[in-house]
């Protein structure tokens, strides 16, 4: 190995490691396309820059091995780097100084919704009207790098990106001094939708847990003071204030826990054991744990599951899925309402008729006959902290999370939730397990 190949080599070693540093995912990404562009065009020009005496070396030595195709028809001039701009997920646009696109890959032409044809040739202002976009890439050819600028898109769905557009100098790197203005100049569009969606998400969870803590806890510190400031002597209040007190304490204990459990589902640490297991005792171990909550509402909570009745689930967070939804359904119930558990299973036949692919599903469901749920709620009902009446869930005292938990412990199981309700009528929940063949 040559001395300028191994300085080489140990300066993209350098690179990769102070790549890997970097703390911001942006600047890593950036970096990495810079990096990966500029190797590109070191491979391009060590090639292209060969003697013909070199050249003739390489195709004897690829007759001597039964004519394999030689590095200067693997690397020819240009292929290697339309190839390593294809194959970015970061859309690139180079613009000549006069804003038209001179080059340009396949993650650009999705970017400005282009299913067919090249972005070449066209001038920028033919391409959006966007004018952080504009105002970018013509402060780039006035020599003035930009990154960081942040842009949105609002075509068949909202997309968000990240530009970074550098200037292009003239062959030695340096402007020349007549001619101030760069000569074109390179835009990177890297795609960070996912990321602001996450944020956004952090964000949302981070208000709904700060304001679902602080209203129990706010409702304590009052009773709380109302006892010390001489209500602790009448023994009938303060055992009213302090029954007040237990509950909302219990109330925080509970959505911490959820919080807790959610948020390990998630992330995958729950792990789901699957076997085969009899529904209808899962079902009353279930009916007795909500017995006295049922009760105290004179609701009737019945098992309509056959006894030969089989899921392929976890017993345990099978349990914890029909223990959310019962309890839903006795909280938001009529006075003396009922709320029943059904199943049904696919015959193979069915199976095979509605797709090959699914299989066949068992389906438990668990029906109420309470108000119903009006449908402008049912799209957004197993999003965590969602409420379809504010007022009477915090008043029944749920956290708003136990929907968010069925939904990602039934996708879990490989299987799904739905619902659908009828106001007036009721609402039924039916969660969709696969069955083993």
């Amino acid at each position: 190995m040559s001395k300028r190949n191994a300085f080489l080599i140990a300066a993209v070693a350098v690179s990769l490691g102070a790549l890997l540093v970097l703390p911001s995912f942006t600047t890593r990404a950036i970096a990495a396309v810079v990096l990966l562009l500029a190797a590109a065009v070191w491979l391009i020009k060590a090639f292209s820059n060969r003697t013909p005496t070199d050249r003739s070396s390489v195709a004897a030595g690829g007759e001597a091995q039964g004519d394999a195709e030689g590095p200067v028809d693997t690397f020819a001039l240009g292929k290697l780097f339309e190839a390593t701009m294809n194959g970015m997920r970061e859309g690139l646009i180079v613009v000549d100084k006069d804003m038209r696109v001179v080059a340009s890959n396949a993650a650009a032409h999705r970017l400005f919704n282009l299913s067919r044809g090249k972005l070449d040739a066209q001038r920028l202002t033919e391409l959006t009207r966007n004018s952080a976009i504009y105002s970018a890439f013509l402060d780039a050819l006035k020599g003035k790098e930009r990154s960081d600028v942040r842009v949105e898109t609002h075509g068949p769905e909202r997309l968000v990106f990240d530009l970074r557009v550098v200037p292009l100098t003239n062959s030695n790197g340096k402007p020349e001094r007549s001619a101030p203005q760069a000569e074109g100049a390179l835009g990177v569009f890297i795609d960070i939708t996912r990321l602001e969606r996450l944020e956004q998400v952090r964000q949302e969870f981070l208000s709904n847990v700060s304001h679902e803590l602080r209203t129990p806890l706010t409702a304590m510190l009052a009773f709380i003071e109302t006892l010390e400031a001489g209500a602790i002597d009448d023994k009938e209040a303060s055992q009213r204030f302090l029954s007040i007190i237990r509950k909302n304490a219990v109330r925080m204990h509970e959505l911490i826990d959820d919080t807790l459990e959610l948020s390990a589902i998630e992330s995958g640490n729950v792990k789901v054991r699957a076997e085969l297991i009899e529904l209808a005792p899962i079902v009353n171990d279930v009916i007795a744990s909500l017995a006295a909550k049922a009760s105290a509402q004179g609701i009737v909570v019945s098992n309509a599951v056959a006894g030969e009745a089989m899921v392929y689930a976890d017993a345990r967070r099978l349990e914890q899925m029909l223990t959310n939804l019962v309890e839903n359904g006795i909280k938001f119930n009529r006075e003396h309402g009922a709320v029943t558990i059904s199943y049904e299973a696919d015959t193979e036949t069915a199976a095979h008729e509605r797709s090959l692919i699914a299989g066949r599903r068992s389906r438990i469901k668990v029906q109420d006959s309470g108000e119903g749920i009006p449908a402008q709620h049912l799209e957004r009902l197993f999003e965590r902290f969602y409420r379809a009446d504010r007022a009477r869930s915090r008043e029944m005292g749920g956290t708003g999370l136990g929907l968010a938990i069925v939904k990602h412990l039934a996708r879990a199981h490989g299987g799904e939730v739905t619902v659908t309700s009828e106001v007036g009528k009721g609402s039924t929940f039916t969660v969709s397990l696969p069955l083993p063949a």
